[in-house]
């Protein structure tokens, strides 16, 4: 029985496909993207001659590029790669799958369409079909979920390196769908490959039915995916991320300052009421540029320029929010929502930390910690701190109010970035209740 998932008659495979790979270490992410690369003619032979290895390609060194990466066979940062077949163009990222650097996934699942989690068959006792999957496969899985992106694909590798494939692949299978119904994970595919060999990863593997699989190749699925819808349903918010002004301009039914960003949700379109946060002043968009300057209406996702009808104190990181009367989104100080620690300093309730909610920046307090999240039974627990990878719920008290919406429904509104004050470093990645 093959775990693929009927795609939808609605997918949109014209846009490009922004994905990456994550797991535990050494399950064969770079490898993986390597061989996507070489066997989609992506890399050209002189690229291919700069990653031999005692005569042999190095697959992995084709997206290891730190030399530190390079140094010690692992990969630190995420390296990004872009390829295309006849059916789509694909952005593709390498995410690292040590503990110390799940911030780097997480910063690339955040603009994520799909995920291929990489799971090595040989690190499991693959006989046993009540097997526990690694503590990093179940993490990454869960941050996929809590970031939402949208399609998640389960690659069993190795699987050329156990004696029985078949036996090996049915039970990391039947682990990994018990794990991803018990989380509320969405499982695209489940589908066996050989990232070193190239089975099932481009090209079908060398015997038909391989590992009791005979469904598409892990390319073919990724061709298929859609990508991340955009909030263009919810009424419309913007982030000033600049602020330009005209050099001269003697019209005098708008104001002379441009404000650029990219439309969060809705549309940006002339004649829409909107109220400045913070401020809560209200104008009318007088005109709307889209990124070539042309006038016209720009919805979610897209970049805009937005003049308004008269001259309002706004300013970089400011939002400007549809005023819809009683029906406007309002303010809120106090919020609920769901924290990945990425800070080796612990979360500590009391603690103050910068909040980044789009391009504003305010003060957050971490009122307490309602709960963490055990990542092996899926519990909630009391905890009095979060330690650097852990998940759990909090509640933050911020100096001012943020307009914002529930995570689950709104990507843009609902998420938060909490940086440390003293470091600067980034300490987590809240996701709106």
């Amino acid at each position: 029985m093959n775990t693929v998932a009927s795609p939808s008659t609605a997918t949109d495979t014209r846009a490009a496909l922004r994905l990456i790979t994550c797991g535990s270490v050494d399950d064969g992410k770079s490898t993986l993207i390597g061989r996507l690369l070489v066997d989609s003619k992506a890399v050209l032979q002189d690229h291919l001659a700069g990653v031999q290895r005692q005569g042999e390609t190095d697959l992995a060194l084709l997206t290891d590029g730190l030399s530190a990466e390079r140094e010690q066979g692992i990969t630190i940062d995420v390296a990004y790669r872009y390829f295309s077949t006849e059916a789509r163009k694909f952005i593709i990222g390498d995410a690292p799958g040590h503990e110390q650097y799940t911030r780097n996934m997480v910063t690339a699942a955040s603009a994520a369409d799909a995920a291929v989690v990489l799971v090595d068959a040989t690190k499991l006792p693959w006989q046993d079909e009540h097997l526990a999957l690694l503590p990093q496969t179940r993490r990454h899985s869960l941050l996929l979920k809590l970031l939402r992106v949208p399609s998640v694909v389960f690659a069993v590798n190795k699987l050329d390196a156990v004696s029985d494939g078949a036996l090996a692949f049915a039970h990391i299978r039947d682990a990994l769908a018990r794990f991803a119904a018990d989380a509320g994970i969405h499982v695209a595919a489940t589908v066996p490959v050989s990232a070193l060999k190239g089975w099932n990863v481009v090209d079908p593997a060398a015997s038909a039915g391989w590992c009791g699989y005979d469904g598409p190749t892990l390319l073919q699925l990724l061709e298929q995916l859609p990508t991340t819808p955009q909030d263009t349903e919810l009424t419309f918010s913007f982030p000033v991320q600049w602020v330009e002004k005209f050099s001269s301009s003697s019209d005098t039914t708008q104001g002379r300052r441009v404000f650029w960003g990219r439309v969060a949700t809705g549309a940006a379109k002339p004649g829409q009421r909107v109220r400045v946060m913070p401020g809560n002043q209200t104008a009318v968009i007088a005109q709307v540029l889209d990124h070539v300057r042309k006038p016209g209406l720009v919805v979610a996702g897209s970049s805009a320029g937005i003049v308004l009808d008269r001259e309002v104190d706004v300013s970089r990181g400011d939002w400007l929010h549809a005023d819809d009367g009683e029906d406007a989104l309002q303010g809120q100080r106090q919020i609920r929502a769901t924290v990945a620690w990425l800070d080796d300093e612990p979360l500590l309730p009391g603690r103050t930390y910068w909040a980044l909610h789009g391009h504003r920046w305010v003060k957050a307090k971490v009122q307490r910690i309602v709960h963490q999240l055990d990542i092996h039974t899926l519990q909630e627990q009391d905890a009095r701190q979060l330690d650097a990878n852990a998940i759990g719920h909090i509640e933050l008290l911020l100096q001012e109010p943020l307009l914002t919406q529930p995570f689950a429904r709104s990507r843009a509104l609902g998420a938060l970035v909490l940086v440390d004050t003293a470091s600067h470093k980034t300490a987590g990645a809240a996701m709106v209740l």
